[in-house]
């Protein structure tokens, strides 16, 4: 059968790629000298700092800029959660945080409230002399007025039979004087929550192949029933914006005169996009019954709004239009001209000159002036400003993401005067940051923060005089920052995680090295922070996707505080082979750190995290250079899978054939490579001593498929190992610290059984 003989050759070819490696590496080591690992001392970062980290978020800037919201949290805060409900539409769950206001003058912090609560939102009124809060309790969205004044806070009153949506917004009027969001009748939650029972817990489910919608994509779709109301506080009143209606995303003009909702109108569920929905944008006048269409569909449309909420710029193919609610009709303002009606399409020019004039003249829209005077879109040759009004547009910043010479560049944000746009820039082969603003009055761009530091989460006051940003040192967890627009007088608004700062932080360092196929690939190292010079470590590959950053990650700084390198290589993938990514560069990234002297070769470890571990138990079939295996929630039979984890809808199906695990075809059109791709075909094959972790409330990569690994292996004779955390749901257990702090302490002494030697060894 040719497709057989075919498959079997690329198997054969790849096999022999993977032993090439391996052999080229045997021949060209010396023998190892017998060191003992690093063991942990005192100070040393435990299982116990990882639940301590805090995270300091802003909330909210108050226009002036003179008032910050932050909220500030531990790890260990996020524990208790309840995967069993992935999907119900009625959980609610955030994670109780420290909500406090920071005046940016004095640095001083005032509590919101006594202890921690479960803040979802925080939101300051256009004064800032009010903070709009929506908190969770008792399973239930709160909406609260913080006055800034006294700290009194006033309470929300719903009219009877209603409650605040789950998935709400929260907006304040331009004038300050109402709060719009979303709210549910209390019948939709019964009927909602009755639904789940049956889909979860029977007694009997029955489903039906005729039905429009798969069952569970239906039970996702419940969520955008709701409807649109204001609150006024000064009078209690709750005014209706929007009935009720299968209602996604919606803006309000900012006049506060009409409202703008893009209503669902899916036929069926599509298995081309991961939970796809098809939507009618409508448009009425607040106060009004009836609704203007003024698209009748969105679909293959990409919308951005002005902050106006009354001017819009659709998208699609390249081609950018500019609508406003006032009128049914766009006008086209970027891209290709549209086609006649009628006219014959034009057979293509496919030359390589032709496709990249194709490419430069295919716009996207990045953001919108807060002005509504400009556009800001990105072509293949960069960022551009376009004039609204003429359609003139201007190169701001020259980008490209195949020219590997040019730094990363993204936009971050637009003054609210329209005058200044910042990007964040990093370099491709070295860390190297940069803020940058371009001055549109005097056509120049001034850099304003640069180094190896992260820069991220850049926020403007409205008038102005105010940036906070988040800046952290390589692998170290970021503080908040205040300052002037242009970055200057930067001071910490609060040191999150002091106890931290004493602890050895892994010392970072990027290397690069060409993959199987000569291309360059970039690889973080973590080390031990008291490594000693020339000394060769057991070494663990973590593994994913692309690495490129040292941010901080806390299973690396775990693992290097009890002695072990940490590798996180980055792999280039192949539509229709996605194994061999790993293949070619992950085995290529341990060649390098052993050539470095960093890695001693006979202590390699290997283990990764959902996509990460289904990596690492196909890899693992293909090469015995690794003593020691983790694959954390990560699928082992592609062909289970692309059926299975029924709570997302269409994402598994969706996956294997279009997106992140890169088939390229249904499981009927190429049979062979899910085959090719299911490490359960090749269990036999695997000599590395593997650990399985799952959750048993996990429906992403469900349990029961990692469980076949498991068996097989057992039924083979090979060293495996399986945890499941009953309660737990995708990766890392968040639900209690015992399960949090045994998943850690497993891996730990799966490597320390398997790749440290006992002081003194050989």
């Amino acid at each position: 059968m040719p497709v057989q003989r075919s498959f079997t050759r690329r198997a054969a070819r790849l096999h022999a790629v993977a032993f090439a490696l391996s052999a080229a590496v045997a021949v060209a080591l010396p023998a190892q000298p017998a060191t003992a690992v690093q063991s942990p001392s005192a100070d040393s970062l435990t299982i116990r700092d990882l639940l301590d980290i805090t995270t300091a978020s802003v909330a909210d800037l108050s226009s002036d800029g003179r008032w910050l919201a932050m909220t500030i949290a531990q790890r260990r805060d996020n524990l208790g959660a309840e995967a069993s409900r992935t999907g119900d539409p009625t959980y609610v769950r955030s994670a109780a945080v420290r909500l406090v206001v920071i005046d940016t003058r004095s640095l001083a912090q005032r509590e919101v409230f006594k202890g921690k609560r479960m803040v979802r939102t925080a939101l300051w009124s256009p004064d800032g002399t009010k903070l709009a809060i929506l908190t969770v309790e008792n399973e239930a969205l709160q909406l609260g007025l913080w006055d800034r004044a006294n700290g009194a806070v006033t309470a929300a009153k719903l009219p009877a039979g209603q409650y605040i949506a789950e998935n709400t917004e929260l907006r304040w009027s331009d004038d300050g004087k109402s709060l719009a969001f979303a709210v549910r009748a209390d019948a939709w939650k019964v009927k909602a929550k009755a639904r789940f029972v049956e889909l979860t817990k029977g007694p009997v489910t029955v489903l039906d192949g005729s039905a429009d919608f798969l069952e569970w994509d239906a039970m996702n779709r419940m969520s955008a029933e709701r409807a649109v109301v204001a609150w006024t506080p000064a009078t209690g009143a709750i005014t209706t914006l929007r009935p009720t209606g299968v209602i996604g995303p919606w803006t309000l003009a900012k006049d506060g005169r009409a409202i703008t909702v893009q209503e669902d109108i899916t036929k069926k569920t599509d298995y081309d996009v991961i939970g796809g929905r098809e939507w009618k944008l409508v448009t009425r006048a607040v106060g009004d019954t009836a609704d203007r269409v003024l698209q009748p569909s969105l679909k293959g449309l990409n919308l951005n709004w002005a902050d106006d909420g009354r001017t819009f710029a659709l998208t699609r193919e390249g081609r950018v239009s500019i609508g406003t609610i006032g009128d049914t009709a766009t006008r086209h303002l970027l891209g290709p001209a549209p086609a006649a009606r009628g006219a014959a399409a034009a057979t293509p020019d496919t030359t390589a000159a032709a496709r990249a004039q194709r490419a430069k003249e295919r716009f996207s829209v990045v953001r919108w002036s807060p002005v509504g005077d400009a556009l800001l879109a990105q072509n293949s040759e960069g960022f551009w400003v376009v004039d609204v009004a003429s359609g003139n547009r201007e190169l701001v910043v020259a980008a490209s993401d195949s020219d590997m010479t040019q730094p990363r560049t993204q936009s971050i944000t637009w003054s609210h005067d329209g005058r200044y746009l910042y990007f964040s820039q990093s370099a491709r082969t070295t860390w190297n940051r940069a803020v940058m603003r371009f001055d549109r009055t005097a056509k120049q761009m001034a850099e304003l923060a640069r180094g190896a530091k992260f820069f991220t989460g850049l926020r403007l006051s409205k008038d102005g005089s105010t940036a906070v940003l988040a800046i952290a040192d390589g692998n170290r967890v970021a503080d908040v920052y205040v300052g002037d627009a242009a970055l200057g007088g930067l001071r910490r608004v609060v040191e999150s995680n002091p106890q931290l700062a004493q602890k050895p932080f892994a010392k970072t360092r990027l290397i690069s090295y060409l993959d199987a196929d000569g291309k360059t690939r970039h690889g973080v190292v973590f080390l031990p922070a008291s490594v000693v010079s020339g000394e060769k470590l057991p070494t663990v590959f973590l593994i994913y996707e692309d690495f490129f950053d040292d941010t901080p990650d806390p299973v690396a700084n775990l693992l290097a505080s009890n002695g072990y390198a940490v590798v996180k290589p980055s792999v280039g993938f192949e539509i229709g082979f996605p194994g061999e990514a790993w293949q070619k560069g992950v085995l290529a990234a341990a060649n390098e750190v052993i050539r470095l002297g960093i890695a001693d070769s006979a202590r390699l470890g290997v283990h990764g995290t959902s996509y990460g571990g289904y990596a690492t138990n196909l890899l693992i079939t293909y090469t015995d250079r690794f003593k020691a295996a983790i694959n954390m929630s990560g699928k082992v039979d592609i062909i289970s899978f692309y059926t299975d984890s029924p709570r997302l809808g269409v994402r598994n199906i969706h996956a294997a054939e279009k997106s992140q695990d890169r088939i390229g075809a249904t499981l009927w059109q190429q049979p062979q490579k899910y085959v090719e791709h299911s490490a359960i075909m090749f269990a036999d094959r695997i000599k590395t001593p593997l650990l399985l972790m799952t959750g048993g409330e996990d429906h992403n990569v469900p349990a029961l498929n990692t469980r076949e690994m498991y068996y097989a292996l057992r039924r083979l004779g090979k060293p495996v190992v399986w945890a499941n955390y009953v309660n737990g749901g995708h990766g890392t257990p968040n639900t209690t610290e015992a399960e949090f702090t045994d998943y850690h302490q497993r891996v730990l002494d799966w490597y320390g059984k398997y790749l440290k030697r006992p002081t003194g060894g050989k």
